[in-house]
C-alpha cells in the first residue's frame, strides 16, 4: 500500500471515529444579545449517522443553539468541535471543513432582491467563483429536486412560507454538506407540507439519488416531537437552559420529564394552531 493510500484510510479511520458534532460544557448566548444565556453546561454528542430533533418550547433558545451548532456563532464558555476540530470556523485555509455543513434557518432567510434560482445558486458562485450560467445546469436540478421548478424566476416576497422555505432547504444543499441543520421547518406548515418535508429528509437520511446514495446526517428543531417520532433517531429537549439528551423514541414516550411527555404528544403544537 502506497504512502498516500494509508494516510487517506487512516484519515477516514479518524473521521469515522469521530463524533459529528462534539460539545463539552458549552454556555450558548442569544443571538440578538450575547448578555442573554439560554442554555448552560450543554453535554451533546451527535455520532455519525445520527438524526437528531431537538424540541423546545417557543423562546426556550433552539434557534440559537442551532446558530451555534451551524457555526454562526462562538460558545459563550466551553468547546465545541465539528468532525474533530473547534468551531466556529471563520478562517479561508478551513473552509472546505466548515462547508461540510448546512443550515436551513427558521423563515429561509432568502435575498429578497434575488430571485429564488439566483438564491440558490449564491454558494456554487461565491465558493466555487462561477458564473450563473455555469451553474444553470446544477440550480435546476436543485430547483427540480426540490419542487421549485415553477419558482426560478419568482422573488422570494411573492412565494408562501413553504417554497420560501425549500428555496432556503435547496440554497443549503447546493454544496452537499454532510450535515445539515434545520430550524423548526415543519412550523406553520400544513399536513400535506409536512408529509413533503418528512419523506424529503427521511431520502437524504437514507441516501439520496442526488448523494449518490451518501447518507445526510441531520439535526432538526421542533415545538411538536410527535411530528419526528417516525423519523428522528435520537431526540433532546431544550428546557429552562438546560439541553437534555432524551434518548430514542421509546424513551420520550416514558421520560420523567413533563414537558417532554407534553410535547411528544402534540400538545404544545395543537394548542398554538388551534382555530
Amino acid at each position: 500500500m502506497s504512502a498516500a493510500k494509508t494516510i487517506t484510510t487512516h484519515e477516514d479511520t479518524r473521521l469515522a471515529a469521530a463524533a459529528v458534532i462534539e460539545m463539552r460544557g458549552v454556555t450558548v448566548s442569544a443571538l440578538r444579545d450575547p448578555k442573554i444565556i439560554v442554555a448552560k453546561e450543554v453535554n451533546w454528542r451527535v455520532g455519525p449517522g445520527e438524526f437528531w430533533a431537538v424540541a423546545g418550547l417557543h423562546g426556550a433558545g433552539k434557534s440559537d443553539l442551532l446558530m451555534l451548532a451551524g457555526g454562526v456563532m462562538a460558545p459563550a464558555g466551553g468547546i465545541y468541535e465539528f468532525l474533530g476540530e473547534g468551531m466556529p470556523i471563520f478562517s479561508e485555509d478551513r473552509l472546505a471543513h466548515r462547508l461540510k455543513l448546512g443550515l436551513v434557518f427558521d423563515g429561509g432567510r432568502l435575498f429578497n432582491e434575488l430571485t429564488v434560482a439566483e438564491n440558490i445558486a449564491l454558494p456554487l458562485r461565491y465558493h466555487r467563483n462561477l458564473s450563473l450560467a455555469d451553474v444553470e445546469p446544477a440550480v435546476g436540478t436543485l430547483l427540480e429536486l426540490t419542487g421549485l421548478a415553477h419558482c426560478g424566476g419568482v422573488l422570494p416576497g411573492a412565494l408562501g412560507r413553504n417554497w420560501q422555505r425549500r428555496a432556503a432547504l435547496a440554497r443549503a444543499l447546493a454544496l452537499k454538506p454532510e450535515l445539515l441543520l434545520l430550524d423548526t421547518p415543519l412550523a406553520g406548515l400544513d399536513l400535506r407540507q409536512r408529509q413533503w418535508w418528512l419523506g424529503f429528509l427521511d431520502e437524504l437520511v437514507r441516501g439520496h439519488p442526488f448523494y449518490q446514495g451518501r447518507q445526510v446526517m441531520l439535526v432538526v428543531t421542533t415545538e411538536n416531537l410527535r411530528d419526528w417520532h417516525e423519523h428522528a433517531q435520537r431526540f433532546a429537549l431544550l428546557d429552562s437552559q438546560q439541553l437534555t439528551t432524551l434518548g430514542n423514541w421509546p424513551d420520550v414516550e416514558t421520560s420523567s420529564n413533563p414537558l417532554a411527555r407534553e410535547l411528544a404528544a402534540g400538545t404544545s403544537w395543537e394548542t398554538a394552531n388551534s382555530p
